[in-house]
């Protein structure tokens, strides 16, 4: 065998062996950065998602609008959590932290909700002001399942309820919109639905008063959604 012909055969080696690391750099970059463009309902914790549980201590990072990167992870859609996750210790983690992060006096916040703290999955944590105590719990897989309009609903022509009647303004504010308060229409008498633990159903529960515009309020996050997008105009304002 030639020098010529060994050189040429360690150069093709050489190239596989560059073109499979990029292979395997592409694969684990576009778990770490971009799983979140996939739409389908993921069975496990992504790499990334795993790497915020592990190494997050309490109170977390509360992305905001005023970064660039946070502010395009809070426009995200969230995925739901399937039961493998629900029962790893991965999500009992991320549940006292979420918990913990909300209620540190340094948020003083009322409610918090997955993609805030980078994790863009269908998780809030909620205070309960209509339970006695008024405890914080945490809610997976949640959404608005309706709205209650009451006995006498407000009608449209031909009959039709008039959603927008049933709803109330009220004051609003956001860990991740900082310095900034403003006023937004929200429904006060909701269902919602959720995956109850342990026994890994869903569930409806009807949710009524402040409570029920705090779980408006977090179920957007999980829409990317935030609540200057439904400010009502000229109310929004700076605060310290």
């Amino acid at each position: 065998m030639s020098y010529k012909y060994k050189k040429m055969k360690g150069k093709i080696w050489k190239i596989i062996a560059d073109l499979l690391l990029i292979s395997i750099c592409a694969y684990v970059i576009g778990d770490l950065v971009f799983w979140g463009i996939k739409t389908h309902r993921w069975e496990n914790w992504t790499v990334r998602e795993k790497a915020i549980i592990y190494f997050a201590k309490a109170p977390m990072r509360v992305l905001t609008i005023n970064h660039r990167g946070d502010s395009l992870r809070l426009r995200r859609n969230s995925l739901e959590l399937s039961d493998k996750m629900l029962e790893s210790h991965q999500y009992e983690k991320l549940c006292e932290l979420l918990l913990a992060t909300v209620q540190d006096p340094s948020q003083d916040g009322v409610g918090i909700a997955g993609p805030q703290v980078g994790i863009s999955r269908r998780i809030v944590a909620v205070q309960r002001f209509d339970k006695p105590g008024e405890p914080f719990e945490v809610y997976p897989n949640i959404r608005i399942s309706g709205v209650n309009l009451g006995k006498d609903p407000a009608l449209l022509p031909g009959g039709v309820p008039d959603l927008n009647a049933a709803m109330e303004p009220g004051p609003e504010g956001c860990l991740s919109v900082p310095g900034r308060r403003g006023n937004v229409l929200r429904y006060r008498d909701i269902d919602i639905q959720y995956t109850l633990i342990p026994a890994m159903r869903d569930t409806t529960e009807r949710i009524q008063g402040f409570t029920a515009v705090i779980f408006q309020h977090e179920c957007d996050h999980l829409d990317g959604v935030l609540y200057i997008d439904k400010v009502i105009p000229g109310s929004l304002q700076e605060r310290d």
